[in-house]
């Protein structure tokens, strides 16, 4: 089991990738995801949930 330090480090990394990637997710957000994932939810799923989630953002947005 990963300690802290290895959890940390892996965030740091996750999260280069993700800023060059240009995902827009966040620290907390990569975290989050990363711990459901480490958890056995399926990662294609949760990306489709995360895409769902901001077209639903997206659309309340435009609506104010």
């Amino acid at each position: 089991m990963p300690g802290a330090r290895d959890m940390r480090d892996s965030i740091d990394v996750l999260h280069e990738i993700s800023t060059i990637l240009d995902t827009g997710l966040d620290r907390k957000t990569l975290s989050l995801l990363l711990e459901l994932i480490e958890s056995g939810v399926n990662p294609e799923a949760l990306a489709a949930v995360v895409k769902e989630l901001r077209r639903e953002a997206a659309t309340l947005s435009r609506q104010r």
